[in-house]
């Protein structure tokens, strides 16, 4: 658990801001702690992926065909026992599952999100959504328009910023809106610093038609660094984030207090990143194009201030 909990230092983003009081930062971490657990399991990163077979009574070996899909539906069905442990057998409300095992949680990431149920309004569905994002990572390795891979952002994504609203009691359909422009955002530009990384796990989220637009061939992104038109599309696709960051930003002022700082973080996260990407000449082949913390917390303070 601690192995996963320590990836949040490796987010363009602070997760969980030492400016919150307690009880936000524990619960962001809950969530944080849920996603990476998910990702890991998809990604096959996990520590000891047959201990937490073994926990959620997963059948097979990690060598095993489906044995991924099948942890993640281990998963899943531990979320239903987060959700019938919080709302005590009433799960109606929240829409989970019927017939959900009422045994308390096995995993304890997971069980960390009980009281964070408990305490607020949040539903399954994002959570859901994360493990369907790591669903088609087993099946679909490229995405032939950008359109499509917006779409797995709605999946992979757009929950984050859903559950830090609802987990602050700020959720609006116009917040949320302007929440799913930046961590779409967030989405694609992490997807510009990993490509060398996700090309290692056999897969593109660079658009099809983008890579043919530019010229840009599957070889072309194995290389040690990046072609002219590596470089072009990089940049290309850069420009799209920066104008989805741009259309989102907006939400950092519709809020106050130390959220109104969390959202700023997080923004500017992605816009630092962007310029860590341009500062390397967007060639990600060669750089790990990683956010200065001193231009982050700039921009930060520029966001938080302006409120856009």
């Amino acid at each position: 658990m601690a192995v996963t909990l320590e990836k949040a230092d490796l987010e363009n983003f602070p997760v969980a801001p030492g400016f919150l009081p307690a009880a936000w930062r524990g619960d962001l971490m809950a969530v944080y702690g849920f996603a990476r657990l998910v990702d890991d399991a998809g990604d096959g990163d996990l520590a000891d992926p047959a201990a937490a077979a073994r926990l959620l009574d997963v059948p097979g070996t990690p060598a095993d065909e489906g044995f991924r899909l099948a942890l993640l539906d281990g998963l899943e069905r531990d979320l239903d026992r987060v959700f019938a442990t919080a709302l005590g057998g009433d799960r109606s409300p929240h829409g989970t599952a019927p017939g959900a095992d009422p045994a308390e949680p096995r995993h304890p990431l997971m069980r960390r999100l009980v009281p964070l149920v408990e305490r607020h309004a949040v539903t399954p569905e994002p959570f859901r959504r994360l493990i369907e994002a790591n669903r088609v990572d087993q099946t679909t390795t490229r995405y032939p328009g950008y359109a499509d891979l917006r779409h797995y952002c709605t999946l992979s994504a757009d929950p984050v910023g859903r559950l830090v609203l609802a987990l602050a009691g700020r959720a609006t359909p116009e917040r949320i809106e302007l929440s799913d422009a930046i961590c779409t955002a967030l989405q694609i530009v992490e997807h510009l610093q990993d490509v060398a990384e996700d090309l290692d796990r056999g897969r593109i989220y660079l658009p099809l038609e983008d890579l043919a637009a530019f010229g840009v061939t599957e070889r072309d992104l194995a290389a040690d660094t990046a072609s002219r038109g590596v470089r072009q599309l990089v940049a290309w696709e850069a420009s799209r984030a920066r104008t989805l960051l741009d259309r989102g930003a907006p939400l950092v002022g519709t809020v106050h207090g130390r959220l109104r700082l969390l959202l700023a973080g997080f923004t500017a996260g992605g816009y630092a990143a962007l310029d860590a990407i341009e500062a390397v000449g967007f060639d990600v082949l060669a750089h790990r194009a990683k956010p200065d913390k001193r231009r982050l917390a700039g921009r930060a303070a520029a966001l938080f201030v302006k409120g856009r």
